[in-house]
């Protein structure tokens, strides 16, 4: 199997070490960065399959980095996060990030989190390879839309690309696969999420908000992603599947 690879940025020599001896005993090859220059650097060259990314870097914030890393890549990104900082975390996951770590954190966390990411963005094939051309993938259409969420895949009613995260691609999967169904914001989280969640992870609501964004043509009165109070959400618009195995 090849191995995976992970950027570790963090501008503390000490825990970029604790992270990377972590990193590397369970198999990862680990590429360092002190800040968001180098990570772009590293992006950009490609190969990496997953980022950790503190938040308090010397002279520039994480979630600048982050938003820098969503405009280029959707490589998954964990955000390494200061006990408390709860603001830094719900802004985090507005921007794209797929998680995060808070400090102090335990080796055996880190594992977890990064294990999680990775197979919620595609298991153990290389990030963004996605299936194979000659394998079929479920497609899904929707309001004119065309999406192919296992392969990152989807297009407006003209044709034209639109780009996602890998959190807004598992979110937009699961309200595809149950339309017109009400889900619960916690159903949806566990969907979402597996059993990779704690109750400070309830921000569906902003993840709900940043992908009606993307795919409604009035965000501030949503046609295809509705809202039921006091429950959760709805997926209204009618979904064909094709090219399903």
């Amino acid at each position: 199997m090849v191995s995976r690879r992970i950027l570790v940025v963090d501008d503390d020599d000490a825990v970029r070490t604790l992270l990377r001896r972590c990193l590397e005993s369970d198999g990862y090859d680990v590429t360092e960065a002190t800040g968001g220059k180098d990570a772009m650097e590293a992006i950009q060259g490609g190969g990496v399959d997953l980022m950790t990314l503190d938040i308090n870097l010397e002279g520039q914030s994480g979630l600048d980095v982050a938003q820098a890393v969503r405009k280029h890549s959707d490589v998954p990104i964990v955000m390494v996060t200061g006990r408390g900082d709860v603001i830094d975390r719900i802004v985090g996951l507005e921007i794209g990030a797929d998680d995060y770590i808070t400090k102090p954190f335990h080796v055996r966390e880190v594992l977890a989190r990064v294990h999680s990411v990775l197979r919620r963005s595609g298991g153990d094939a290389p990030h963004m390879a996605g299936k194979s051309s000659h394998e079929a993938c479920p497609e899904y259409a929707f309001a004119g839309f065309r999406a192919v969420p296992d392969r990152l895949e989807l297009f407006d009613p003209k044709g034209a690309p639109i780009e996602l995260t890998g959190g807004d691609f598992r979110l937009l999967k699961v309200f595809l696969e149950r339309p017109r169904r009400v889900l619960s914001r916690e159903q949806i989280m566990d969907l979402v999420n597996g059993a990779d969640w704690s109750p400070l992870d309830r921000t569906i609501d902003n993840q709900v908000a940043r992908l009606r964004k993307k795919i409604e043509l009035e965000p501030g009165t949503p046609k295809l992603i509705k809202t039921v109070r006091g429950v959760g959400y709805t997926f209204a618009a009618e979904v064909t599947v094709s090219g399903r195995l």
